[in-house]
């Protein structure tokens, strides 16, 4: 009888193991695909993991009569190559899929444009390979069973290998290839473990060998157009594009300004002025709280920012203050490095890598200052936006100390984003007020529970000696306003900020292409293109 690589249970087994590893790699590397264009929040995240299940289920359906009707393990390993061509391929191609998409959706829906996106996006780009890597269980099953006699213990052993591959799946992208290579070269990686178990059967079958040369031939085209894996590929002036175990993050230069942005292609996050000056942002209205606190009349004023950034609010503080003590919290260690390397954050600034709302859990220190800078977009922590938070916040201030809270999306509709952040922080302050942000969608919010603390805004600000940041007080002072609550509250058990900021982004998205959208509606592409 002919020897066949077939009847080596451990290749099969090897099969089993690395298409489960491939499986959770796809859909980790496909969350980091997706974030710089759609966020990584908990519905993209809903969005990956439903697609996924839909493919791995239609693959498991259609494997397992594959095998019934035609036996032949070719078939299984011909899959193999293609989906080992098609991941590799994702590096290549996803991002302008995903733009393209998201071009033609901005045009014809008013409503979910993050759910649709991202859905038609996964659909596209990773259901096909999943589908075809979810053919390989039964029809291994196949090919493994010998006798009624054991088909418990091979089938339970090809799941062991199945299940034991995708949790080396899980954590092998996201603490070491994604950090230290990135996300296109992980897609590479798996798609290449793919392509050597298809080539080692046919080798040994001494068949398929055009489809080999082929998948073989794509697969390097792909790794050597895909391995850059710039996300911003329009831009030419980045000074850093990288990932973290956290975050997509990119690090913009101007003439003006060093820029960090994490997880989009556009926006700011933390910011450097080369002149040294305020930043035109929040960051600047944000000052308003160490004046509230009565900071220039205090020997020592201690801040701390939940979401530390690279540094801007610490910065402006140490600049338009004395005596101030300003430490930071910030998830991601990547970007803290950044800081020293890009943004010159001050060494005598502590900054402790940790979950903020952990670290008021595990410390005993007061402030007089704590700003909480933790919302991005749709990317809200949901255990920082909670009645609970802002009670544990309220905790750790001093008596006559305020928190400053930078709310990114203005929404004042009933049950927005933003209404029920302020209700919930005023369920646990007494004093809360709001100003909006000129020129941008930031809203500050001020709560404390010393009730004069407009007053001290007001006496301190007549004190500065910088005219720029007198001016700008003065702006902050004229359009505070008293926030009325509507008794909208957000709780650890119960605070759907993904699906509030989802409707936000909606309102956003139609104001700012609505002028094209009713060109695109009077005269098509063309005019749409001549328009652009």
């Amino acid at each position: 009888m002919k020897k066949d690589i077939l009847n080596n249970r451990y290749y099969l087994y090897a099969t089993e193991f690395f298409a489960g590893m491939a499986v959770m790699a796809v859909e980790l590397g496909a969350s980091r695909l997706l974030a710089p264009y759609f966020s990584s929040s908990q519905i993209v995240w809903t969005i990956i993991i439903g697609t996924i299940m839909i493919a791995m289920a239609l693959g498991n359906i259609y494997g397992g009569r594959s095998a019934d009707k035609d036996p032949n393990p070719d078939r299984l390993y011909r899959r193999l190559l293609v989906a080992a061509v098609w991941i590799a391929a994702i590096p290549v191609v996803g991002k302008y899929i995903i733009l393209a998409i998201s071009g033609v959706l901005i045009l014809t829906v008013s409503t979910n444009f993050l759910i649709l996106a991202a859905f038609f996006a996964c659909m596209i780009i990773f259901v096909f390979p999943l589908f075809l890597l979810g053919t390989v269980t039964p029809s291994l099953v196949k090919y493994t069973i010998g006798s009624l006699n054991d088909s418990g213990k091979t089938v339970g052993t090809l799941g062991a290998c199945n299940t034991i591959g995708s949790i080396i799946g899980t954590f092998l992208p996201t603490f070491v290839t994604i950090p230290a290579v990135g996300t296109s070269i992980t897609f590479l990686i798996f798609s290449g473990i793919l392509l050597l178990l298809g080539l080692l059967y046919f080798i040994s079958k001494k068949t398929g060998k055009k489809a080999c040369i082929v998948s073989a031939v794509l697969f390097v085209l792909c790794s050597v157009l895909g391995h850059s894996g710039s996300f911003a590929f329009w831009e030419t002036n980045l000074a850093y594009e990288g990932e973290s175990i956290y975050n997509y993050l990119q690090v913009k230069e101007t003439d003006k300004s060093v820029i960090l942005s994490t997880n989009v292609l556009f926006g700011v996050q933390s910011i450097k002025m080369k002149e040294d000056g305020l930043t035109g942002m929040y960051y600047d209205y944000a000052l308003a709280a160490p004046l509230m606190a009565d900071a220039p009349n205090k020997e020592k004023t201690e801040v701390l920012i939940l979401g530390m950034g690279t540094g801007t609010y610490a910065h402006q503080c140490r600049k338009y203050f004395e005596n101030m003590m300003v430490e930071g919290v910030e998830i991601d260690q990547k970007i803290t490095d950044l800081a020293g390397i890009y943004f010159d954050l001050p060494e005598d600034v502590r900054v402790t890598t940790y979950d903020g709302r952990a670290y008021l859990q595990a410390i005993d220190n007061k402030y007089d200052v704590i700003m909480v800078d933790a919302y991005q977009d749709i990317t809200i922590p949901f255990q920082m936006s909670s009645l609970e938070f802002f009670t544990l916040v309220k905790d750790h201030l001093k008596e006559d100390g305020v928190m400053v809270v930078n709310m990114n999306m203005k929404s004042d509709g009933e049950g927005g984003i933003n209404v029920c952040l302020a209700d919930t922080i005023s369920e646990v302050f007494p004093n809360v007020y709001t100003v909006d942000v000129r020129g941008a969608t930031n809203r500050e919010l001020f709560a404390s529970e010393n009730a004069n603390m407009l007053t001290l805004l007001s006496e301190n600000r007549k004190q500065l000696r910088q005219k720029e940041l007198t001016a700008m007080m003065e702006r902050v002072e004229e359009n505070l306003t008293v926030y009325e609550s509507t008794g909208e509250l957000l709780t650890d058990d119960k605070a759907p900020v993904e699906v509030l900021g989802m409707r936000v982004i909606d309102e956003l998205i139609q104001d700012e292409i609505g002028y094209y959208k009713d060109i695109f509606k009077e005269r098509g592409l063309k005019g749409l293109l001549e328009a652009v």
